[in-house]
């Protein structure tokens, strides 16, 4: 995943955080903490759920993860009075909270790659699985008949499970909670992997003129 905010560029795949155009050194831990909190955006992640995944194998306290964030908001150059991309959650949590700077053209829809065949999401519940009025049938069965669900809303896209038997993965990740994704997202519902795509709205014209 790649994502452009407040002048800076996150890039998951290549583990690297550019501002202004310049490297940023993060430690892994507060790579790995910047990583949720995007991919949960804009949700916000309690903190005892950051402190599971960011330190898996070692119990550590509320003024360690505080630190954390800390590292992170001066990477990014944000200020936490106030805050304008990580947004403190009081007794709560933490959430990523700057929008994304897209490309000036404007996205029209958003579609399912399968394969050989795209299927484009309509706004509002986008059913997944083995069930007829499902906006893909999946023949699978590693796919539950309502496996998953994408809701439009908007700009935003949100991928989530229905107590799936077999799960619904993001980024090699089960998914427990309902989660953003972004252009370009692969994403698999048991064994059957598609992919996001986002139609601009200049692509749109010209297909609907073919």
């Amino acid at each position: 995943m790649r994502l452009c905010f407040h002048q800076c560029v996150l890039d998951t795949e290549r583990r690297s955080l550019t501002r202004g155009g310049g490297a940023v050194p993060l430690s892994p831990k507060a790579f790995r903490l910047l990583e949720v909190l995007v991919e949960r955006r804009p949700s916000a992640v309690p903190s005892r759920e950051l402190r599971e995944l960011v330190w898996p194998d070692s119990p550590v306290g509320g003024t360690t993860l505080a630190r954390l964030v800390n590292e992170v908001r001066a990477a990014i150059g944000d200020d936490a009075r106030p805050p304008r991309v990580i947004r403190t959650v009081q007794r709560f949590g933490y959430a990523f909270a700057a929008p994304p700077e897209g490309s000036s053209a404007e996205v029209a829809a958003y579609r399912l790659v399968l394969d050989n065949r795209e299927v484009t999401l309509h706004p509002g519940e986008n059913l997944l699985g083995r069930v007829k009025d499902g906006v893909v049938w999946i023949e699978s069965r590693t796919a539950s008949r309502r496996h998953a669900r994408i809701l439009v809303e908007g700009s935003q896209v949100v991928l989530e499970d229905l107590g799936s038997k077999n799960g619904t993965f993001l980024r090699g990740q089960r998914i427990v909670a309902p989660i953003l994704l972004a252009d370009g997202d692969v994403f698999r519902l048991g064994s059957v992997s598609m992919k996001l795509r986002a139609v601009q709205s200049d692509e749109a014209t010209d297909t609907a003129g073919g």
